[in-house]
């Protein structure tokens, strides 16, 4: 499919990464995406290691830092869109550790940066993991309950979270905690925590519809003593920084919507082009052919909004209503496009003999994670 952003709008560096990460999806990604959905709780870490190798996993941290520098979101979008046209589960797979480095660097001193972000680059990086969710706390964040003690030299963390991805696989983790139980979102802290922490264990894996190559669980936080120079930002400030990081995740999972939505709409245009029915190809019937205009449409649409909505926050706006829109119109136009992309295929779309079916149940996802469609829509109405 064509886009409105052809190359020649494009810096060479940008053409070369989304080259790169198209080539990727297509060599690497694509061809491991049933085999990855059916291990079910499995992480692909081989893939994710081989991403790193081509310098995928770290593009969008600082160069400062060793990273590969593309730290606007606009950059962020293109990629994330190339990366999960191959597969949505893989390609935010690949991508995940950006959840982790934004509320660092939205927050993080120098030395935090320095000492956290290192880590996440070059060919062999460490996973990461940002923990919000909580099992009686989902689109209410501020309704967290585990909570950080103040004792010498740092804080004990106690509680529970639940749908971390990759808990258990990752070494760092960003954990949100109340310091102050009387407070909402202004007794909400951030805490930078290594995997090793004692007092720090997980669940087992949690069986999802889709996207299964992130691995979720649930962490268990018993008297986790995390030191002073590692809380992240000053107490209270916590929630400023996940709200403030959720207009960038909100818009790049926009563009991860976009491409599955993308992959589906080629896959049924292909079959339509090739499926002879009452002797025509059945693109050739207008009600076909109707639905993968409309498809078509709504893909070009959404992406157009989700690029939108980049450019927006790298100019410097405030942009909170601008990416709602973009993840909750992508998020919905994904679910469209994937279940068109089966009624196109008929029986076969059904099958798991073809990967239609398997996109239409990662995309779920996308009207779910970092906000659902009803908390879209009452970000959008109160940014009116």
């Amino acid at each position: 499919m064509t886009t409105m952003f052809e190359p020649w709008t494009l810096t060479t560096e940008q053409r070369e990464i989304v080259k790169l990460c198209r080539d990727f999806a297509e060599k690497e990604i694509r061809p491991r995406g049933r085999q990855v959905d059916e291990a079910d709780v499995i992480t692909p870490v081989d893939i994710f290691q081989k991403a790193a190798k081509v310098g995928i996993t770290d593009y969008m941290i600082p160069e400062d830092f060793g990273g590969g520098g593309f730290t606007d979101v606009f950059t962020q979008c293109l990629v994330q869109e190339e990366l999960c046209w191959g597969d949505p589960g893989i390609g935010n797979l690949v991508c995940s550790n950006g959840f982790f480095s934004d509320p660092l660097l939205a927050l993080g001193t120098e030395e935090q940066k320095e000492k956290w972000l290192r880590p996440l680059t070059g060919t062999s990086p460490v996973m990461t993991a940002l923990a919000t969710t909580e099992p009686g706390s989902g689109s209410d964040a501020a309704s967290i309950i585990t909570y950080a003690i103040k004792v010498d030299g740092g804080y004990k963390i106690n509680g529970q979270k639940a749908w971390i991805s990759n808990a258990g696989a990752a070494d760092q983790y960003v954990v949100f905690a109340k310091t102050d139980r009387n407070e909402r979102s202004k007794g909400v802290t951030a805490f930078l925590v290594k995997k090793d922490a004692p007092g720090l264990t997980w669940g087992e894996p949690m069986k999802k519809m889709g996207q299964r190559a992130i691995v979720c669980r649930e962490l268990f936080f018993d008297n986790v003593f995390v030191p002073d120079e590692d809380r992240l930002g000053d107490e209270g400030q916590g929630f400023y920084g996940l709200m403030k990081t959720f207009d960038i995740s909100r818009t790049v999972l926009g563009a991860a919507a976009v491409g599955s939505a993308r992959a589906a709409y080629e896959f049924a245009l292909d079959y339509a082009r090739t499926r002879t029915q009452f002797g025509k190809p059945i693109i050739e019937h207008q009600a076909v052919a109707f639905r993968l205009a409309d498809m078509a449409n709504r893909i070009e649409s959404a992406r157009l909004l989700v690029l939108h909505a980049a450019r927006s926050i790298d100019a410097g706006y405030d942009s909170t209503g601008v990416a709602a829109m973009a993840k909750l119109t992508a998020s919905e136009m994904a679910m469209f496009v994937t279940h068109a992309a089966i009624q196109t295929l008929g029986g076969w779309g059904y099958s798991r003999e073809f990967p239609v079916e398997q996109w239409m149940r990662d995309v779920k996802l996308e009207e779910i994670e970092e906000g659902t469609s009803d908390i879209m829509r009452l970000v959008i109405s109160r940014n009116l």
